[in-house]
């Protein structure tokens, strides 16, 4: 890599023939830190190059538990941590939070410019449905002590971060949003379901 890499007329953006990624995609999501730090020292180097479903490099290492790559990342400031995947419209912060990746999502929290509110393509769900539906809690109380984000986001099908979490039985994420004064515990899905429901 770095014999390569030293070398002017090697383009390390060039993509593969069948899933479009980069030699960086590849490296992210195999939490190879030594070649992302190795790439990433080239100026020339997309961080935000897309595969053809749309995943970034942010966004693979964000979904694979990557967190030394994630930080990586994060330090470049040309890295849009915000870049939905074109299949189902999923960020890095909601692959994180949907998986349960805790020290992904505080890393990706601590980026100023990272938005918990953006909903998915596909389902409609945030960061934060997705965590209260899967019962990660500290995921959950992390996203909650945000002040930009909206407690009572829809889902498409008309669900709440409440029904997810009360639907799935996840009671310690049910007494945390209870708790909450902006919370509404009647409100009732397209089906007209409600968290008691």
């Amino acid at each position: 890599m770095e014999l390569l890499l030293r070398r002017e007329d090697v383009n390390p953006n060039i993509t593969d023939r069948k899933y479009g990624r980069t030699p960086l995609s590849w490296a992210a999501e195999n939490g190879r830190e030594g070649v992302v730090r190795l790439l990433l020292g080239r100026k020339d180097v997309n961080p935000d190059s897309s595969s053809k479903s749309g995943r970034t490099p942010l966004s693979w290492a964000a979904g694979n538990r990557r967190g030394g790559v994630v930080e990586l990342l994060l330090r470049r400031e040309d890295v849009n941590p915000n870049i939905p995947d074109m299949k189902y419209g999923r960020t890095p912060l909601s692959l994180a939070a949907e998986n349960g990746h805790e020290g992904i999502v505080k890393l990706l929290l601590g980026r100023k410019d990272v938005n918990p509110n953006i909903p998915d393509t596909k389902y409609g769900g945030t960061p934060l449905s997705w965590a209260a539906e899967n019962g990660h809690y500290g995921i959950v109380k992390l996203l909650l002590g945000r002040e930009d984000f909206n407690p009572n986001t829809l889902s498409k099908c008309g669900q709440t971060l409440l029904s997810w979490a009360a639907e799935n039985g996840h009671e310690e994420i049910v007494k945390l949003l209870l708790g909450r004064g902006d919370v509404n515990p009647n409100s009732s899905s397209k089906y007209g379901r409600t968290p008691l429901s």
